[in-house]
């Protein structure tokens, strides 16, 4: 189990600008935080070993990869038992063409976030993936038209 640990205002500092730009080197992170190299690559290890930092990715243009679309679906189910919600889990994970996957609380259980070639592949998906399960009752479907995305995580309360 990690060790919990207490954030200062330099974690914050390290964590947004590793948010911002995870390709930055362990020179140049320490440089702008005003630490020793040593000192912050530490930090950036404590960071990692309780879970707090849990990796970078690559952001990648769907478009190079033939998406037309992106759509959100929400869904809902006809049954709340555990083993209904994990296999619809299972089985929403499994699609090549989900991007996300959260589970909610509301009008509809599930929200899916989606990308297709074009509206038919849209439409085949929703039809043939999510539809045709016993469990789901109903469907909605929203096109995102633009997509923006913030820095990171932030967190409420700094210390």
């Amino acid at each position: 189990m990690p060790e919990k640990l207490s954030l200062d205002r330099t974690d914050y500092e390290i964590l947004e600008l590793l948010q911002a730009d995870a390709r930055l080197s362990n020179k140049e992170l320490a440089q702008q935080v005003h630490l020793a190299p040593s000192s912050c690559l530490e930090r950036v290890r404590k960071l990692r070993d309780c879970g707090i930092l849990r990796g970078a990715h690559a952001e990648v243009d769907p478009a190079a990869f033939g998406v037309g679309i992106q759509a959100f679906i929400e869904v809902r189910l006809a049954k709340h038992s555990r083993d209904e919600v994990d296999n619809f889990r299972a089985h929403v994970l499994a699609q090549p063409e989900v991007q996300g996957l959260w589970h909610v609380s509301g009008q509809h259980d599930f929200l899916v976030q989606v990308a297709v070639r074009d509206s038919g592949h849209l439409r085949d998906l929703a039809m043939d993936q999510f539809t045709s399960r016993s469990e789901v009752v109903n469907l909605e479907t929203s096109l995102i038209f633009e997509h923006s995305r913030t820095p990171g995580f932030r967190a409420p309360n700094r210390g």
